[in-house]
């Protein structure tokens, strides 16, 4: 599989998040500002809350932003059954002959792409797989998450 692809599939769905995001926390702002968010009395926090939400969308936003630039800027290095697994890392393991594809990336975890009608999910080196996965080789095992089954390593690009 070709890591420049999931790359970009990465910041193709950080883009769309990021849409996203910046539409919702407009909206946000435009309900903190109206004249129909104006209180009624000293206990209507309406606006005010508004505006909470609003500046967390906007911060948010910022952050995916951020993803965005590194990811865009972030260094593919290839790697081999012999190399150990770092950030930047392709990786497939396999659980009762079930394979599975992670990506190990800076940032964004959680975040699922799809390439080549393969479903690759993103991790990070502060998740419990990630942490687990990291200085691994082609052959080794890792705990399964929430589980006492193990993941076999397959596949490291």
């Amino acid at each position: 599989m070709n890591k420049s692809s999931v790359r970009d599939a990465i910041v193709s769905e950080l883009r769309a998040e990021l849409a996203r995001q910046t539409a919702a926390a407009q909206l946000a702002r435009d309900e903190a500002i109206s004249e129909e968010s104006r209180p009624e009395n000293k206990y209507d926090t309406h606006s005010q809350e508004a505006a909470y939400l609003a500046e967390g969308q906007a911060r948010l936003a910022a952050e995916i932003a951020g993803n965005i630039s590194l990811y865009s800027t972030l260094p593919l290095p290839d790697f081999s059954a012999e190399t150990p697994i770092a950030v930047g890392a392709l990786v497939k393991v396999e659980l009762r002959s079930r394979p599975t594809w992670y990506f190990l990336g800076p940032r964004a975890g959680g975040l699922e792409v799809t390439v080549d009608d393969t479903s690759i999910l993103v991790l990070t080196p502060q998740s419990p797989l990630g942490r687990q996965l990291l200085g691994k080789r082609v052959g080794d095992s890792v705990p399964a998450p929430g589980g006492t089954a193990k993941l076999t390593i397959t596949a490291v690009s």
